[in-house]
């Protein structure tokens, strides 16, 4: 009978090609993902420090940048926004370390699906290439935010950035819904299919807990936000009307009539709120089990924290309703998202809404 060592082990890559660039190792990929992630934080560090120099002089002129107009700072605000959220919370705890140590933890000789691992990483690493090819397009980057509001981020004569640039922009998320799917599901059946021998789901790190729950959360967000981009998409470029009603802009009315701009956020913040969760559950796996480690003690109610763990993924949905209860004016239920939303209380009335 073959073992689960045998059925997933892969010859030793020749050459550095193979080696380094299009790996099928998951130690190599894991840091792979780490340095994409790297350079993010660096690119999104440089945009930050833009936005504050134009802060400080607001008629500074930089060189290779020149002057930052007030469309220029929006454009550096949604970029980034993007990236850092995306290309660095995202990508930096469930594929840079997940990848290199969750098979390890769990005794796995690589990641269950090899390929598709590395077909992860590529897509990811294009995604990243595309957003950041908005910079140098005409009209450059888009000035619509992270959450990409519509309609101005559904209208592509809505202000300056919004013609090619918000469609790479739209474009890279998409590709990057793509990835984080792969991914998903490779983490997924790693936990569930190659455990080590006599090692139940109770017996599992807390981390492996952190980075498993993460990739449900994942798998379940990113599709949302992947159907959101094609139809904005779609809005764009074809002629749709899916967030956009009928509005004017600069005195012509638009082509569009009978879309929802909410149905956008709908969209976007049930992927939003667990993307909070995404980025913090795998750091509080890592941090709960370096504090055991090196104190030398045994995690403290280990059934209560993996419990938690799972019921944060499952409120992390959770407080997606609050902002569209408040909307539909319906106290009752608003009460009950309110005692979700963080524990945080807050009066509410309709005078509020």
């Amino acid at each position: 009978m073959a073992t689960t060592a045998t059925i997933h082990a892969h010859a030793a890559p020749e050459g550095f090609v193979r080696k380094y660039i299009f790996s099928l190792d998951h130690k190599v990929i894991g840091l792979q993902y780490y340095f994409l992630a790297l350079v993010a934080v660096f690119v999104g560090m440089f945009l930050s420090l833009l936005m504050r120099v134009h802060m400080i002089w607001p008629t500074a002129v930089l060189p290779l940048v020149g002057e930052i107009k007030p469309e220029t700072y929006l454009s550096l605000l949604t970029m980034h926004g993007t990236i850092m959220v995306f290309f660095v919370l995202t990508t930096a705890p469930q594929g840079g370390f997940g990848n290199y140590f969750l098979p390890i933890q769990i005794g796995a000789p690589d990641m269950a699906f090899p390929v598709l691992n590395m077909l992860s990483f590529w897509t990811t690493f294009i995604a990243f290439i595309t957003i950041l090819a908005a910079f140098f397009v005409t009209g450059g980057a888009p000035l619509h935010g992270w959450t990409g509001y519509a309609p101005l981020s559904a209208l592509s004569n809505s202000g300056p950035g919004e013609q090619l640039g918000a469609d790479l922009w739209i474009t890279s998320i998409a590709i990057f819904c793509v990835a984080s799917l792969m991914g998903a599901l490779n983490f997924i059946t790693t936990v569930l299919d190659l455990r080590a021998r006599g090692m139940t789901m109770m017996r599992l790190p807390l981390t492996v807990w952190a980075w498993f729950i993460t990739a449900i959360l994942g798998l379940l967000a990113f599709g949302v936000l992947l159907s959101a981009g094609i139809l904005l998409l779609l809005d764009r470029n074809l002629g749709t009307s899916f967030y956009i009603p009928l509005v004017v802009v600069n005195g012509q009315v638009m082509g569009h009539k009978g879309g929802s701009p909410l149905l956008w956020q709908h969209l976007f913040w049930f992927f939003g709120h667990p993307e909070v969760y995404i980025a913090i559950l795998p750091g509080m796996g890592v941090a709960s089990q370096l504090l055991s480690t090196f104190s030398r003690k045994p995690i403290f109610g280990y059934k209560a924290m993996v419990y938690a763990i799972m019921a944060i993924g499952f409120l992390g949905f959770m407080v997606w309703g609050p902002p569209y209860v408040y909307e539909r004016h319906e106290p009752l239920l608003s009460i009950c998202f309110l005692a979700d939303d963080h524990g945080h209380w807050r009066a509410f009335s309709h005078q509020d809404v």
